[in-house]
């Protein structure tokens, strides 16, 4: 796979990680244990990636969406926050894996 292929694959990996990580904290949030904090993050992740043809959500949706469904538990502000902190924690995890030297 090319450089820039594989830049875009690790990227949609790193977004997808991260979706799923917000999912666990949002539920976290909510009060969602154990196969309701998994479903509630699984479904998270299901609304911005779907299937082949789906269409993700914008950046701008997902925030709104976790804003909507923590009714006040955390500010439009912490959620973009929380977003680029786990981002960037998705893209150390993928690094590491990988076991590459690419920054």
């Amino acid at each position: 796979m090319a450089v820039d292929e594989q830049d875009k694959a690790d990227d949609g990996a790193a977004l997808h990680r991260r979706d799923r990580m917000a999912g666990l904290w949002a539920a976290e949030l909510l009060g969602l244990i154990n196969e309701a904090a998994h479903d509630y993050a699984r479904e998270l992740v299901h609304g911005r990636h779907g299937g082949d043809d789906a269409v993700p959500e914008g950046e701008e949706t997902l925030v709104h969406r976790l804003a909507r469904d923590l009714h006040g538990r955390a500010t439009i502000h912490e959620i973009q926050a929380k977003l680029a902190h786990l981002l960037h924690e998705a893209r150390r995890q993928i690094f590491h894996e990988q076991g590459d030297d690419r920054h």
